[in-house]
């Protein structure tokens, strides 16, 4: 493990790892003192994180590009930024209902580093050029590299091998002018200040990271026609409580009756989106497949189009 002078130094100018003037007595705190602190050091993530939706957007759009295209979005970080990377990743296909390779979160140290620390596993930076190989990565898919500091090495090589291929790269982190951001096409950087507890960057930082992240998979879904309004209408429902959110999703865009909401559904095979426009329109289930294919699966066009 490198301790020497240089890292120590970079790590003293990181803003990340500064001390916080707000916490230097939190040990001498009450309990509820301690979280009246915490709360309200986290009440300043978002607004770090509206300075940078420009970027987020330019993101947006790489991914919906990739998409149309074939491509993919991929998440690569270690520790707290992997997790989080690959627990969005892994939220995308019960709530979209799309395939588990779309959106890819890939963490270093492999699955075990889910659940037990794997801190050494961020020092390879070949290891992430391994990983992105593993899963043939082309110049289609949008890598997005995550990591507070800006400097893990798993994450620079990750970049790196994404730009030799032609993918669009994406830097995640909460420290400005970071090497991460110097590799990427798109630098998305806010920037939270020093933590509670000095370099606990699962704290601020790592909430920065969650809210940025699902803000890049929502967006990136809705403008690909994965929902209508504001409802999830391509939601698999592979469990009871999802089957009734399914349910109260198609009473919810056309008025229908519970009963009404049911027996649709199980004329399409629970596909929401398809029983909202069969229940709107009076289409069969054959015809409104086609109407929704005309319609590049927009369901709001698809029922625009079948009454104008």
């Amino acid at each position: 493990m490198d301790t020497s002078a240089d890292l120590m130094s970079e790590l003293e100018r990181m803003v990340s790892e500064g001390r916080n003037p707000h916490t230097m007595g939190i040990d001498l705190m009450s309990a509820l003192d301690i979280l009246r602190t915490i709360n309200s050091e986290d009440a300043s993530v978002p607004t770090a994180v509206k300075k940078v939706i420009p970027e987020i957007a330019r993101t947006v759009d790489a991914t919906v590009k990739a998409f149309n295209s074939g491509g993919r979005l991929v998440y690569i970080g270690a520790g707290t930024s992997g997790r989080l990377g690959v627990l969005d990743a892994s939220e995308c296909p019960p709530t979209f209902g799309v395939s588990y390779d779309m959106v890819v979160g890939i963490i270093a140290g492999g699955f075990d580093a889910l659940v037990r620390a794997s801190e050494g596993a961020e020092d390879r930076a070949d290891d992430g050029v391994a990983d992105l190989r593993a899963i043939t990565l082309t110049d289609k898919d949008v890598v997005v590299g995550i990591a507070v500091s800006g400097r893990t090495p798993y994450v620079i090589g990750a970049l790196n091998y994404a730009r030799s291929v032609g993918a669009v790269t994406v830097s995640l982190c909460c420290n400005p002018d970071s090497p991460i951001s110097k590799i990427a096409d798109i630098a998305i950087s806010p920037v939270v200040g020093p933590e509670v507890l000095t370099g606990s960057t699962r704290m601020k930082s790592g909430t920065a990271q969650k809210l940025v992240l699902n803000m890049i998979s929502t967006a990136s879904m809705i403008r690909i026609g994965k929902t209508y309004q504001n409802l999830m209408v391509d939601l698999h429902a592979s469990n009871e409580k999802l089957l009734a959110r399914a349910v109260l999703i198609v009473m919810r865009a056309t008025g229908c009756t519970t009963e009404e909401a049911r027996q649709v559904l199980a004329l399409t095979d629970n596909d929401a989106k398809l029983a909202i426009l069969v229940q709107t329109t009076g289409m069969d289930t054959t015809a409104a497949r086609k109407a929704l294919d005309s319609a590049d699966g927009f369901l709001r066009r698809a029922i625009e189009a079948s009454i104008s």
